[in-house]
């Protein structure tokens, strides 16, 4: 159904696209830009990039070389660090890029949910969206309107339905994008991260629906950093990095690989917040193991069993009162606990060079599942992030708790009175 054969993307960084009509506030930015340009050469020469030269452009690849087949009926799995391809692998599988080089074949109809609104015009209604979408993922008048109560049923979003898209939350957004994607019945469908903006309840909707699709022989392929929902949905896995192909096969292994990369990597979430000061971090987190009570190397646990993290440190100047947080994330980053030193009422006056601090957890009460560590540093208040990183992952394996009990199973007193 798929094919792709060495295919490769480049960009030129700071080129901007040629052809087309420039709005008007490009146009003013275009005169400003020559007012600049001939002002600085007036100005005689200065060192380094002045104002009206152009930097040399340098040339990005997203993609190189990349090659693999899709059969009918498959759900694959893509996955990948922010950066390394996978958005641009399908934006070309979605004809909205062409590639730099390479070829790509598809047969059968393609449903595409890449983005948040694509397709979606604001000014238009959610019902005239409806229309508008699927008449550009290729279904006929008709079948829309055959289809049209399974796609508001699906979507949960009859009360809005007459209201211009541009007033719905990114999460009405997504349900109704998706639900129109997946209704047309597509004989392959491509879905990026964008479900990771609804809500839990309706993510697992929509995975049940997408395995329903699977079921009728539909062709899916799933980029996702949720690694439940590609364990859960997808047999076979590519892992992209910096554009390659490192691994093709069984799901397992490709997140063993992803995993073991993501070890001591900033949280996407955490980036925004530590910024990049050019002194470099306060504090940095230079190593995290998972052991057992004994401190012993361990990535397996049963529920009861105490784990020990240790953590290792290093101050490049004096940190006081520094909060140490350790956060227990489940595979579909569902965050289940966390321990930290302020509320444990750990006395850490200050900090400065290298060190260590351990943690020994109580009892794991967690039902059975993938789990990660995720290690930052605040100040006493909660307020000022210092550092973050993803640690090690680790797995709880019980016969009979499963995460059908929730998040974990903790014993209770009970009182029978017949």
């Amino acid at each position: 159904m798929i094919s792709a054969q060495a295919v490769s993307k480049s960009y030129k960084l700071g080129e901007r696209g040629r052809g087309g009509r420039l709005t008007l506030a490009e146009t003013l930015d275009a005169g400003l830009k020559r007012s600049l340009r001939k002002l600085h050469r007036s100005g005689g020469e200065s060192g380094g990039v002045g104002v009206g030269q152009r930097p040399e452009r340098s040339l990005y690849n997203a993609l190189s070389d990349v090659s693999f087949e899709v059969r009918e009926g498959e759900a694959v799995g893509l996955i990948g660090h922010n950066g390394a391809g996978k958005s641009t692998l399908l934006k070309i599988l979605s004809r909205i890029t062409e590639p730099s080089s390479g070829r790509v074949e598809m047969l059968g109809r393609v449903g595409s949910l890449l983005e948040v609104g694509t397709g979606f015009h604001p000014e238009l209604t959610g019902r005239e969206n409806i229309l508008l979408n699927g008449a550009i993922l290729g279904m006929p008048r008709r079948e829309i309107l055959r289809n049209f109560d399974q796609i508001i049923d699906f979507a949960e979003i009859e009360e809005f339905l007459d209201t211009p898209v541009k007033r719905y939350s990114s999460g009405m957004y997504v349900r109704l994008a998706f639900s129109v994607a997946a209704h047309t019945r597509p004989d392959i469908l491509l879905i990026d991260e964008v479900l990771a903006v609804g809500d839990l309840k309706f993510q697992r909707k929509c995975m049940d629906h997408v395995k329903g699709l699977i079921a009728s022989n539909a062709t899916v392929l799933l980029v996702s950093h949720n690694m439940f929902a590609i364990r859960s949905i997808c047999d076979r896995a590519l892992y992209l990095n910096h554009g390659r192909m490192v691994y093709d096969g069984p799901v397992d292994r490709a997140i063993e690989l992803y995993e073991a990369d993501s070890q001591m990597r900033t949280p996407a979430w955490a980036e925004y917040q530590l910024g990049k000061s050019p002194k470099g971090p306060v504090i940095d987190i230079t190593s995290i193991e998972c052991l057992d009570e004994r401190g012993r190397p361990r990535t397996s646990f049963t529920p009861g069993e105490r784990m020990r993290v240790r953590i290792g440190y290093d101050a490049s100047q004096p940190l006081r009162s520094p909060n140490f947080i350790v956060a227990v994330m489940r595979s579909d980053n569902v965050g289940c606990c966390n321990y930290n030193t302020v509320m444990d009422e750990v006395d850490i006056p200050s900090v400065a060079g290298p060190g260590e601090v351990e943690l020994l957890t109580p009892p794991l009460k967690l039902v059975s599942e993938s789990y990660s560590l995720q290690v930052l540093v605040r100040d006493d208040q909660f307020q000022r992030l210092h550092c973050a990183r993803i640690g090690p992952s680790f797995q709880i394996r019980d016969d009979l708790l499963s995460t059908h009990f929730g998040v974990f199973h903790e014993p209770a007193t009970w009182t029978v009175r017949c």
